[in-house]
């Protein structure tokens, strides 16, 4: 039996390890950089260890500094998550040649599944419906283009060694072959230390399907149901599910069967997952197998009630799987949404700094029987680092059947308060709002087809836009009788609160008229309809339940200047609840224009850059690249948006840049 586990990584995925280990009562290590010296994965752990500085190329991947600490403490397996060193066979390999158990497969299972080249020709060899793609190595970009136009347009530019939508990129045309072959290299050469390519074709309305695999020592293999994981953007995945609403029995069962297949051809055991791409037809087609616990791995968890890390510990150990196929059944539907430390109203670019307020909805089964569950690694006044990936945390909710399952998850995104950092919060509630992802109608193309322009927020619809000016009615009431209370009476004279009130949010105005009265607030808009409002909001509350109309909704307010700002359902609104005079008169108010900044290049998020292609006095043209910003591992390459000239460039290539800080001017 495993006595004492090493967990070689770090955040959310080292504190999910660790909750199990400790359910099993095995001990438990962390290894941490010196950015991650106050991390939550070191508190929780038994014992902690320091490997480096910041990058991970000096710390969490350097195999010498693993197994020191392994030494050093005694621990007899390891845990490698996932990135980092979890499909790196050397690491592997360096593991059994000291003796200490890899709780993840055989290295030769590493080796021929966790290269996409060599998984791909044996998936072939093995009979396994592959996407039709060019597997042998390429040496440059010129190669590069003429292998997708053999292949055909459009293409998918892949990291062999990859993961994670790290080194990926899809192409169109020659220009776009060359350019995403170049950023492939840079991203894979440094999230994985492997700069290797491949090309495949890229199949167009595609969904993203994949089967999850468990297999032991001792010959047994099975498969766990799927996870649609096709909610993606910039080929990282956003929103997981499981199972999918798109397969019929047979499908999943033909799936199952062949991931199994090649688990055993590969002499698989542990956990891992096969990926496919699936057409509108049901076709369905190899992608890669990930040798490793997948980010998603929760949902999988929730349907089938089986702890996968707690069984990689076991076949780790050498137990044999103390169930069978005909054992596994998907009871239910769960979904995740991954909160990332990214800004959605700012093209989803990397946001860094300190979670100034960080409460997660409340874990557990709820009074319907849904049930909510947070995997993190963060806690409030923690700080976000630009050296790794950007996810903040793990959002899943079960429920019996899949829309209710998606109201439990739009309820527990509501109440989830994220503060100090960009983060896509608001984002994924508009996902869950949207009617074309509640039908099950979605591809790996929903994303860019359904938010073309970026996301900038929901725009309330008249029935929303009513309950919000309630909340900020009883808000502002709220406020209004507190100060009555704190002014107190004056002679025989008591501050006296108007009932007629003008809400404005946008260009939107709401004439109401608010009533007091046992069961809450009635407020009554121009037309005569009446809103009946109940909240436990209180001064200084960031987060509230109101009942409207005998509904709950729980929004999250803050106080801004003289407005009120409510965020629910993906929406954000600055509210101004004035008097009708007041609100006459604020109407003849001029507005503030913002800077203009239209002949600046401006650093879009924290990062370093990597790349000045222009130089001052050059013509541009639209679409022309600028630089490039290295930020969470991830390259960004920052274009012309119209033809000018280059004034003057502010930064050399190497130059550690905050937000919105000057890389360039045109005239």
């Amino acid at each position: 039996m495993i006595q004492k586990i090493l967990i070689a990584n770090r955040g959310e995925i080292a504190c999910r390890v660790i909750k199990t280990a400790r359910k099993m009562g095995i001990r438990t290590v962390a290894v941490y950089s010196d950015a991650d010296r106050n991390a939550l994965h070191v508190e929780m752990a038994d014992e902690a260890v320091h490997i480096g500085p910041a990058p991970s190329s000096q710390s969490y991947i350097v195999i010498d500094k693993i197994l020191e600490a392994i030494k050093e403490t005694g621990a007899d397996a390891v845990h490698p998550g996932y990135g980092f060193l979890s499909e790196n066979a050397a690491f592997a390999e360096a593991l059994e040649k000291a003796g200490i158990a890899f709780i993840g497969p055989p290295v030769g299972a590493i080796k021929a599944m966790g290269d996409k080249i060599t998984s791909k020709k044996l998936a072939a060899e093995a009979g396994v419906s592959t996407v039709p793609g060019h597997m042998g190595l390429i040496a440059d970009a010129d190669e590069a283009v003429k292998i997708a136009g053999e292949i055909g347009y459009p293409v998918m530019i892949k990291a062999s060694a990859g993961g994670g939508g790290k080194g990926m990129r899809i192409a169109w045309n020659d220009a776009e072959a060359r350019e995403g072959f170049q950023s492939s290299k840079n991203e894979a050469k440094a999230s994985f230390g492997d700069d290797r390519i491949f090309i495949e074709k890229f199949v167009t309305q595609p969904r993203h399907i994949e089967i999850q695999v468990l297999g032991d020592t001792h010959g047994t293999v099975l498969y766990l149901g799927e996870r649609e994981c096709s909610i993606q953007r910039r080929n990282q995945k956003v929103i997981e599910e499981a199972p999918s609403p798109f397969l019929d029995e047979a499908t999943r069962r033909a799936m199952g069967e062949q991931a199994v297949a090649l688990s055993k051809a590969v002499g698989y055991h542990s956990v891992g997952t096969v990926e496919f791409i699936v057409d509108g037809d049901r076709n369905f087609y190899f992608l890669e197998m990930n040798t490793r616990l997948q980010v998603e791995h929760p949902v999988t968890e929730l349907i089938t009630g089986i702890d996968l890390v707690e069984q990689m510990i076991r076949v780790a150990g050498g137990e044999a799987l103390a169930f069978g196929q005909d054992e596994v059944k998907l009871n239910g539907w769960a979904i995740e949404s991954r909160l990332y430390a990214e800004d959605p109203y700012r093209n989803f670019l990397p946001s860094i700094g300190r979670l100034s307020r960080y409460r997660p909805p409340v874990e557990g089964v709820k009074a319907d029987g849904s049930i909510v569950r947070n995997d993190t690694g963060v806690f409030e006044g923690g700080e976000i680092s630009m050296y790794y990936d950007p996810m903040v945390a793990k959002l899943c909710t079960w429920a019996p059947d899949r829309v209710t399952a998606i109201d439990a998850m739009s309820k527990a995104l509501d109440d989830f308060e994220v503060e100090g950092i960009g983060h896509n919060l608001p984002f994924l509630s508009a996902v869950m709002q949207h009617d074309r992802f509640r039908s099950g109608r979605i591809t790996t193309a929903f994303i860019a087809e359904e938010f073309p322009d970026g996301f900038h927020g929901v725009v309330p619809d008249e029935g929303s836009a009513r309950k919000l000016a309630a909340v900020a009615t009883v808000v502002h009431q709220t406020m209004q009788e507190r100060a009555a209370q704190i002014s107190g009476t004056i002679g025989n004279h008591r501050r006296v609160i108007g009932q007629d009130w003008v809400v404005r949010f946008g260009d939107a105005d709401y004439a109401l008229t608010l009533d007091g009265a046992a069961d809450g607030a009635h407020i009554r808009f121009g037309d005569g309809a009446v809103f009946v409002v109940a909240s436990d909001w209180k001064p200084g509350s960031s987060h509230a339940m109101f009942t409207i109309n005998g509904t709950d909704i729980g929004v999250k307010i803050d106080l801004v200047g003289t407005g009120i700002r409510l965020r629910w359902r993906g929406m954000d609104v600055r509210a101004h609840v004035r008097s009708p005079r007041v609100a006459a008169l604020a109407g003849l108010m001029p507005k503030k224009l913002p800077p203009d900044t239209s002949k600046m290049l401006l650093c879009p998020m924290p990062g370093v850059i990597t790349t000045i292609a222009v130089a001052a006095g050059e013509t541009i043209e639209a679409g022309q690249t600028l630089a490039t910003v290295e930020a969470m591992k991830m390259e960004n390459i920052l274009r012309a948006e119209r033809q000018g000239v280059v004034k003057r460039v502010a930064v050399s290539a190497g130059a550690s840049l905050a937000v919105d800080e000057l890389i360039m001017e045109f005239e």
